[in-house]
């Protein structure tokens, strides 16, 4: 198993001493940007709701041959079903249906005897495969959960790092975390992916991964901290993320690779949660270095370090120079 540590399977070689922290600014205008942008867009044109929020009756059909959209919208409304909306999925040969959701259960009913009648019409060799419905007040209940599930990982997330950490470190992360999701709803806002239970699973998933991916690179700053006495911290968090950029970069890789099936392969009920997975697996990774590690060195650089001379063994010094020092002390 020698040919797993081998430099091949490496993202960056050891020892890389990138200056992330000088183009701090860049990412911070760049991030408040998007995060403002992708604001707008949620309140207009505002997010592409699925059945679960906004209730309704989705119909899966699939044919021999590709079905002809233009025919089976003549024949719904033809049925009177003319807000319904048309979707295909799969190899081309599937239709999704969805009908806006009626007042009571007898008119859901009536609504999906008409679009069943006009499925025969329009596609005498199609098969219903299945049929959901949700009532409107179901609908507005699941909406309401789930946004109490996001503003809730968000307080415990902030919880668990002030405890873990100086204050400091909590607000960077949980700041660069609200950040992420408003460019993620931002992405389902262009993209029109249905934001529904299945997508709010995935923003939580992306949560707790960059979560996780912040915590790695904000303990290897704490760990240098007391290791380096006197480094200055903008040079501490450049070393810090330098020491933890393969394991983010071969963390990210594996996840991402593990995504990209479901997005290509995983069909109409996967495709949301893996496309929105994936988005914020770059999000997630990029924020760590350029919105995270800035927001701590604004934070803490009067606080956690003021500051001062560098040690002969620190790792940013190169090693000649320290060699120089030592010479002209010794004579």
């Amino acid at each position: 198993m020698k040919f797993i540590t081998h430099p091949a399977f490496r993202f960056v070689p050891d020892g890389t001493q990138i200056r992330f922290m000088r183009g701090r600014f860049i990412g911070l205008a760049v991030s408040a940007f998007l995060s403002t942008a992708s604001v707008i867009l949620f309140f207009h044109p505002g997010l592409n709701l699925g059945l679960d929020f906004r209730g309704g009756v989705v119909i899966q059909v699939a044919t021999h041959t590709k079905p002809d959209f233009a025919k089976l919208r003549t024949a719904l409304n033809a049925n009177h079903l003319a807000g319904a909306g048309l979707q295909s999925y799969g190899h081309d040969q599937g239709v999704l249906i969805s009908l806006e959701s009626a007042n009571n259960a007898a008119a859901t009913q009536e609504s999906l005897r008409e679009a069943q009648a006009a499925i025969k019409t329009a596609l005498p060799d199609a098969k219903i495969l299945s049929t959901q419905a949700i009532g409107a007040s179901v609908s507005a209940e699941l909406f309401d959960q789930g946004l109490t599930a996001l503003g809730l990982s968000f307080v415990m997330i902030l919880i668990y790092i002030w405890f873990r950490f100086e204050w400091q470190f909590a607000v960077g992360a949980v700041t660069t975390l609200v950040l992420d999701a408003t460019k993620t709803i931002g992405f389902m806002v262009v993209t029109r992916i249905p934001f529904d239970l299945v997508t709010i699973a995935a923003i939580l998933t992306v949560i707790g991964y960059s979560t996780n991916d912040k915590v790695v690179v904000y303990d290897r700053v704490r760990e240098n901290l007391r290791k380096y006495k006197t480094m200055p911290l903008r040079g501490l968090i450049d070393l810090s993320i330098n020491e933890t950029l393969n394991r983010t970069l071969g963390t990210s890789g594996t996840v991402f690779l593990a995504a990209l099936p479901l997005a290509l392969f995983g069909g109409a009920s996967l495709a949301g949660f893996a496309w929105v997975m994936l988005f914020g697996i770059v999000v997630g990774t990029s924020s760590s270095i350029y919105i995270a590690a800035p927001i701590l060195l604004l934070l803490g650089e009067h606080r956690l370090r003021r500051g001062g001379a560098k040690p002969i063994d620190d790792p940013t010094v190169p090693k000649k120079t320290a060699t120089q020092n030592s010479r002209q002390r010794s004579t």
